[in-house]
Protein backbone atom coordinates (compact mmCIF):
# COMPACT_ATOMS: atom_id res chain seq x y z
CA UNK A 1 0.00 0.00 0.00
CA UNK A 2 2.53 2.62 0.86
CA UNK A 3 4.98 1.72 -2.31
CA UNK A 4 2.13 1.83 -4.10
CA UNK A 5 1.05 5.44 -2.99
CA UNK A 6 4.48 6.49 -3.56
CA UNK A 7 4.46 4.93 -6.94
CA UNK A 8 0.98 6.32 -7.58
CA UNK A 9 2.79 10.30 -6.00
CA UNK A 10 5.73 9.73 -8.44
CA UNK A 11 3.85 8.68 -11.70
CA UNK A 12 1.11 11.96 -10.46
CA UNK A 13 4.49 14.27 -10.84
CA UNK A 14 5.87 13.11 -13.68
CA UNK A 15 2.29 13.90 -15.71
CA UNK A 16 2.41 17.54 -14.24
CA UNK A 17 5.92 17.90 -15.70
CA UNK A 18 5.81 16.56 -19.14
CA UNK A 19 2.64 15.14 -19.92
CA UNK A 20 -0.78 17.04 -18.73
CA UNK A 21 -1.91 20.49 -20.30
CA UNK A 22 -3.17 22.98 -17.11
CA UNK A 23 -6.64 22.20 -18.64
CA UNK A 24 -6.79 18.17 -18.44
CA UNK A 25 -4.79 18.99 -14.86
CA UNK A 26 -7.96 21.05 -14.00
CA UNK A 27 -10.14 18.46 -14.97
CA UNK A 28 -8.44 16.16 -11.84
CA UNK A 29 -7.52 18.73 -9.12
CA UNK A 30 -11.50 20.74 -9.72
CA UNK A 31 -13.16 17.16 -8.24
CA UNK A 32 -10.71 17.15 -5.00
CA UNK A 33 -14.01 18.04 -3.04
CA UNK A 34 -15.74 15.51 -4.48
CA UNK A 35 -13.22 13.20 -3.80
CA UNK A 36 -13.05 13.68 -0.40
CA UNK A 37 -16.67 13.29 0.58
CA UNK A 38 -16.32 10.02 -1.17
CA UNK A 39 -13.44 9.16 1.20
CA UNK A 40 -15.58 10.54 3.86
CA UNK A 41 -18.57 7.90 3.05
CA UNK A 42 -15.49 5.21 2.88
CA UNK A 43 -14.93 5.91 6.41
CA UNK A 44 -18.67 5.75 7.46
CA UNK A 45 -18.96 2.31 5.73
CA UNK A 46 -16.10 1.16 7.82
CA UNK A 47 -17.33 1.80 11.10
CA UNK A 48 -20.68 0.68 10.18
CA UNK A 49 -18.78 -2.70 9.13
CA UNK A 50 -17.06 -3.22 12.55
CA UNK A 51 -19.86 -4.19 14.78
CA UNK A 52 -17.42 -4.97 17.37
CA UNK A 53 -16.19 -1.46 17.98
CA UNK A 54 -19.65 -0.52 19.40
CA UNK A 55 -19.70 -3.41 22.02
CA UNK A 56 -16.76 -2.31 22.97
CA UNK A 57 -17.28 1.25 23.44
CA UNK A 58 -20.38 0.07 26.03
CA UNK A 59 -18.03 -2.24 27.54
CA UNK A 60 -15.34 0.60 28.05
CA UNK A 61 -17.32 3.94 28.45
CA UNK A 62 -15.62 6.42 28.38
CA UNK A 63 -11.73 5.19 28.99
CA UNK A 64 -12.48 4.18 25.18
CA UNK A 65 -11.83 7.70 24.41
CA UNK A 66 -8.19 7.69 25.70
CA UNK A 67 -6.22 7.07 23.42
CA UNK A 68 -7.54 8.39 20.39
CA UNK A 69 -7.75 11.61 22.49
CA UNK A 70 -4.07 11.25 23.25
CA UNK A 71 -2.86 10.33 20.27
CA UNK A 72 -5.31 13.53 18.72
CA UNK A 73 -3.95 16.29 21.62
CA UNK A 74 -0.28 15.02 20.69
CA UNK A 75 -0.16 15.34 17.15
CA UNK A 76 -1.48 18.82 17.16
CA UNK A 77 0.96 19.49 19.40
CA UNK A 78 3.52 18.02 17.54
CA UNK A 79 2.77 20.68 14.46
CA UNK A 80 3.04 23.99 17.18
CA UNK A 81 6.67 22.43 17.59
CA UNK A 82 7.67 21.56 14.27
CA UNK A 83 6.50 25.25 12.99
CA UNK A 84 9.43 27.12 14.58
CA UNK A 85 12.00 24.45 13.15
CA UNK A 86 10.60 24.24 10.06
CA UNK A 87 9.66 27.57 9.33
CA UNK A 88 6.42 26.70 8.12
CA UNK A 89 3.54 29.31 8.77
CA UNK A 90 1.68 27.86 12.07
CA UNK A 91 -1.82 27.32 10.45
CA UNK A 92 0.20 24.78 7.77
CA UNK A 93 2.09 22.95 9.99
CA UNK A 94 -0.81 22.08 12.60
CA UNK A 95 -3.02 21.17 9.79
CA UNK A 96 -0.27 18.53 8.27
CA UNK A 97 0.39 16.85 12.09
CA UNK A 98 -3.70 16.86 12.27
CA UNK A 99 -3.87 14.80 8.92
CA UNK A 100 -2.49 12.06 12.11
CA UNK A 101 -1.21 9.57 9.21
CA UNK A 102 -4.23 10.27 7.13
CA UNK A 103 -2.20 11.43 3.99
CA UNK A 104 -4.41 11.18 1.24
CA UNK A 105 -7.57 13.08 2.55
CA UNK A 106 -4.88 15.78 4.26
CA UNK A 107 -3.10 15.96 0.73
CA UNK A 108 -7.14 17.01 -0.70
CA UNK A 109 -7.96 19.24 1.99
CA UNK A 110 -4.97 21.18 2.01
CA UNK A 111 -4.20 21.54 -1.62
CA UNK A 112 -8.00 22.90 -1.64
CA UNK A 113 -6.77 25.38 1.76
CA UNK A 114 -3.24 26.38 1.00
CA UNK A 115 -2.15 25.08 -2.67
CA UNK A 116 -0.36 22.72 -4.17
CA UNK A 117 3.19 22.63 -2.36
CA UNK A 118 1.36 22.70 0.98
CA UNK A 119 -0.85 19.78 -0.18
CA UNK A 120 1.98 17.97 -1.22
CA UNK A 121 3.95 18.44 2.02
CA UNK A 122 0.71 17.59 3.65
CA UNK A 123 0.71 14.05 1.24
CA UNK A 124 4.48 13.58 2.23
CA UNK A 125 4.61 14.18 6.16
CA UNK A 126 1.43 11.74 6.37
CA UNK A 127 2.81 9.14 4.36
CA UNK A 128 5.82 8.74 6.17
CA UNK A 129 4.20 8.91 9.74
CA UNK A 130 2.42 5.84 8.16
CA UNK A 131 5.63 4.29 6.75
CA UNK A 132 6.97 4.96 10.21
CA UNK A 133 4.31 3.42 11.86
CA UNK A 134 5.10 -0.16 9.91
CA UNK A 135 8.57 -0.08 11.62
CA UNK A 136 8.19 0.90 15.30
CA UNK A 137 4.57 -1.21 16.12
CA UNK A 138 6.73 -4.20 16.24
CA UNK A 139 9.31 -2.66 18.54
CA UNK A 140 6.79 -0.54 20.62
CA UNK A 141 4.33 -3.90 20.99
CA UNK A 142 7.44 -6.05 22.21
CA UNK A 143 9.52 -3.20 24.79
CA UNK A 144 6.55 -0.83 25.71
CA UNK A 145 2.77 -2.15 25.88
CA UNK A 146 0.26 -2.88 23.06
CA UNK A 147 -1.93 0.56 24.02
CA UNK A 148 1.05 2.44 23.09
CA UNK A 149 1.41 0.31 19.57
CA UNK A 150 -1.55 2.42 18.55
CA UNK A 151 -0.33 5.71 18.71
CA UNK A 152 1.92 6.05 15.65
CA UNK A 153 -0.80 4.79 13.43
CA UNK A 154 -3.10 7.48 14.47
CA UNK A 155 -6.34 7.66 11.84
CA UNK A 156 -4.54 4.62 9.91
CA UNK A 157 -5.13 2.04 12.70
CA UNK A 158 -8.45 0.78 11.36
CA UNK A 159 -7.00 0.33 7.81
CA UNK A 160 -3.61 0.05 6.50
CA UNK A 161 -1.53 -0.25 9.89
CA UNK A 162 -4.33 -2.64 11.65
CA UNK A 163 -2.19 -5.59 10.01
CA UNK A 164 0.59 -5.23 12.50
CA UNK A 165 -1.87 -4.52 15.34
CA UNK A 166 -3.12 -7.71 14.77
CA UNK A 167 -0.03 -9.30 14.18
CA UNK A 168 2.02 -7.91 17.21
CA UNK A 169 -0.46 -7.02 19.59
CA UNK A 170 -4.08 -8.96 21.07
CA UNK A 171 -7.37 -8.73 20.39
CA UNK A 172 -8.73 -6.37 22.65
CA UNK A 173 -5.79 -3.84 21.22
CA UNK A 174 -7.43 -4.83 17.45
CA UNK A 175 -10.81 -3.62 18.32
CA UNK A 176 -9.67 -0.38 20.12
CA UNK A 177 -7.19 0.42 17.18
CA UNK A 178 -10.36 0.32 14.97
CA UNK A 179 -12.37 2.76 17.55
CA UNK A 180 -9.13 4.98 17.70
CA UNK A 181 -8.79 5.13 13.74
CA UNK A 182 -12.99 6.01 13.34
CA UNK A 183 -12.37 8.44 15.94
CA UNK A 184 -8.81 9.98 14.74
CA UNK A 185 -10.59 9.66 10.69
CA UNK A 186 -13.41 11.70 11.78
CA UNK A 187 -11.55 14.15 13.68
CA UNK A 188 -9.11 14.86 10.68
CA UNK A 189 -11.46 16.86 8.12
CA UNK A 190 -12.79 18.79 11.46
CA UNK A 191 -9.28 19.68 12.82
CA UNK A 192 -7.91 20.93 9.44
CA UNK A 193 -10.84 23.15 8.67
CA UNK A 194 -10.75 24.37 12.38
CA UNK A 195 -6.62 25.07 12.90
CA UNK A 196 -6.46 26.42 9.42
CA UNK A 197 -9.23 28.53 10.55
CA UNK A 198 -8.27 29.96 13.50
CA UNK A 199 -4.56 30.37 13.11
CA UNK A 200 -4.51 31.96 9.77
Amino acid sequence: MVFLAIGCLALGTACGLWWFSPELSALFTGNSEKTLWLLMFLVGISVGLNKSVFQKVREYHLRVLIIPLSITAASVAAGFLCAPITGMPLAESVCITSGMGWYSLTGIMLTDLAGAGVGAVAFLGNLMREMLSFLVIPWIARHMNHYTAIAPAGATSEDTTLSMLVRYTREEIVVLAVFNGVLCSAAVPLLIRFFYAALH
